[in-house]
């Protein structure tokens, strides 16, 4: 086997735990080497939780599910600013990543950070059907849900200076918003489906040497 893809996940809740549970677990974990993940701490401000996911019941335990499986599988967590040299020294020196996923992570990046690996940094987001870009922002879930849309996609983009404007890379057939879902009932629908395409995103990468899977 060749030299393994070295990847570094940015992410929290559902959409990060299932998306680093297929990197761990799937098709790709003899191929990927999750190298470190950085993760969300509510408590912290820098992480906007009043305006996110957090803003909405939840458990301690949900707060913790992707540093906790993180450590658990023996990889570097992360839960401080990422815009500072502390993370800069850890991002480029120790894990050296040449992939970046982000699913679920309450700090922007900036292009340090976003330019550092050589094949590319990625953004799932919620978005509605081929509209791109479409409901950026920190919570499109609960717009989707206000708009009475009924159904929406996972979207994977590049990530650039804008917010949630970046290339677009992949999306997700249409998941359906039920009337009565609230915002954490579709992070939990929809984060299987998400992570399913991070894995075809990669393959494709693997295969063909391109990320972006839509013409």
């Amino acid at each position: 086997m060749g030299k393994r893809l070295r990847l570094a996940l940015f992410g929290s809740f559902y959409r990060g735990y299932y998306v680093l549970y297929e990197l761990l677990n799937g098709e790709l974990k003899d191929i990927v080497e999750v190298v470190g993940v950085a993760s969300d701490d509510p408590k912290q401000f820098f992480v906007s939780p009043s305006k996110r996911v957090w803003q909405y019941p939840h458990t301690r335990e949900e707060e913790t599910l992707v540093p906790d499986s993180a450590r658990y599988a023996g990889l570097e967590v992360f839960l401080g600013r990422v815009k500072t040299d502390e993370f800069y020294a850890i991002y480029e020196q120790s894990w050296k990543p040449n992939l970046c996923i982000s699913a679920t992570f309450g700090q922007l990046f900036n292009e340090r950070i976003f330019d550092y690996p050589d094949i590319g940094f990625l953004n799932l987001h919620p978005s509605f059907d081929d509209t791109w870009p479409s409901y950026s922002g920190g919570n499109p879930f609960s717009a989707m849900i206000s708009d009475r849309k009924p159904h929406c996609v996972i979207t994977i983009h590049r990530v650039n200076q804008k917010f949630d404007e970046g290339e677009l890379v992949a999306r997700t057939r249409r998941i359906a918003i039920p009337n009565v879902a609230t915002v954490t009932d579709m992070h939990k629908i929809t984060s299987p489906i998400a992570a399913d395409l991070v894995k075809d995103v990669i393959k494709n990468y693997l295969s063909t040497g391109k990320l972006v899977m839509i013409n």
